[in-house]
């Protein structure tokens, strides 16, 4: 059989009514065909900065074929560092549900990916895997894995929540989004209620009357303008915090006076800032990730 040989071709000057070649295309052979028929390749890049994103994605012809290169590949090092490979998920619900997912921490920096999805393997069938690391490669004792079932990730949590890696004790548990960990600090934390989209007619008695219900009120009040005319909104302070929490998820999306209330915690000028930048910068992932989706 002969030899392939790996050729790439340079512009140069072209021949009189010969079409002018523009070097911008590569031919590569003598690929690896060990793993199977690889049918597409794709690295994904910044829509305005065509910079790579730091990902990719690679299309066999066959199941078989992926598995095998997932077996084979995975956590192997590609210009010194180590490459993480998934099943491509193309409904994002799935990427973004915390359904299987859980975290660990407190990990010893000298354990790596490969030995995490070793460890975890045993307990159901991993999509992904990942230790969060800086910008020099170095683990920052953290990580995340998620399993394609839920009863993987129980099953997981419940055996290794109190085991030892490399002698020391890690923490084992499920995943949570920063809105759902803020939830839960809010519910910890929050006392002070802000209330909105109150009726002109809605009073301080209305207010501490429907709020009470939820526990001790220690104070109320609809904020007015200088006439003393309702600016429909208000704030009200609880004795506990788990009263206030019970306040804001009953209260809140409820209609009093046709008027849907809307019932949150009171944020301070930086919270509030801080939740509108989180917002924008969450629409314009979806923004480009919609982006990417009609381009494939």
């Amino acid at each position: 059989m002969a030899a392939q040989a790996v050729s790439v071709g340079v512009g140069g000057a072209a021949p009189a009514g010969a079409q002018q070649f523009v070097p911008t295309s590569l031919y590569v052979g003598d690929l690896e065909w060990n793993l199977g028929q690889v049918v597409s390749v794709r690295v994904c890049r910044d829509l305005s900065t065509r910079q790579s994103l730091g990902y990719g994605y690679v299309n066999y012809a066959n199941p078989q074929d992926a598995a095998r290169a997932i077996e084979v590949l995975n956590f192997t090092p590609l210009n010194g560092k180590a490459i993480r490979i998934m099943y491509s998920h193309r409904d994002p619900s799935v990427r973004k549900s915390s359904s299987g997912n859980i975290f660990i921490k407190i990990l010893d920096k000298a354990i790596d990916q490969k030995a995490l999805y070793s460890t975890f393997s045993t307990f159901g069938n991993i999509l992904s895997c990942r230790i969060a690391t800086d910008s020099s490669g170095q683990s920052k004792g953290y990580g995340f894995v998620q399993y394609d079932a839920e009863e993987s990730a129980q099953k997981a949590i419940e055996k290794l929540k109190d085991m030892l890696l490399n002698d020391r004790q890690v923490y084992v548990g499920p995943f949570l989004h920063k809105q759902e960990r803020d939830l839960v600090v809010d519910k910890t934390k929050l006392t002070n209620v802000y209330v909105k989209n109150l009726s002109e007619s809605t009073t301080y008695d209305d207010l501490n009357k429907t709020f009470s219900e939820f526990g001790t009120v220690t104070s109320a009040v609809v904020t007015r303008d200088a006439e003393g005319n309702s600016k429909c909104f208000g704030f009200l302070n609880f004795e506990n915090a788990e009263d206030a929490g019970k306040a804001v998820e009953g209260l809140n999306g409820q209609k009093f006076d046709n008027k849907e209330w809307y019932v949150g915690k009171a944020q301070n000028k930086y919270e509030r800032e801080q939740e509108l930048k989180q917002r924008f910068e969450q629409s314009m992932k979806e923004a480009v990730d919609k982006s990417q989706s009609i381009q494939l």
